[in-house]
């Protein structure tokens, strides 16, 4: 318990982050597919890298390294 403040009023702040990092959660798993179909758009118009590279950019853009990040870390990434 932190000093000067009830433990009363831990819980509802606790639960308050809890929900916003669901939240979060659920927002990167929505974001992470539309930004694959961006990056991919994007790869179709570049004239300035060869197939190679947009093929590679392109497999490498599936991967989250977001999500797998949080997962990796236990959810403690704040």
């Amino acid at each position: 318990m932190l000093p000067g403040w009830p433990a009363a009023d831990i819980q509802p702040q606790r639960r308050t982050v809890m929900d916003m990092k669901k939240v979060i959660e659920l927002l990167v798993c929505f974001l992470h597919p539309v930004a694959v179909v961006l990056i991919w758009l994007d790869l179709l118009t570049r004239r300035d890298i060869g197939s190679m590279a947009k093929l590679a950019w392109a497999v490498f853009s599936l991967v989250p390294l977001v999500p797998f990040l949080y997962v990796l870390t236990g959810g403690e990434l704040w």
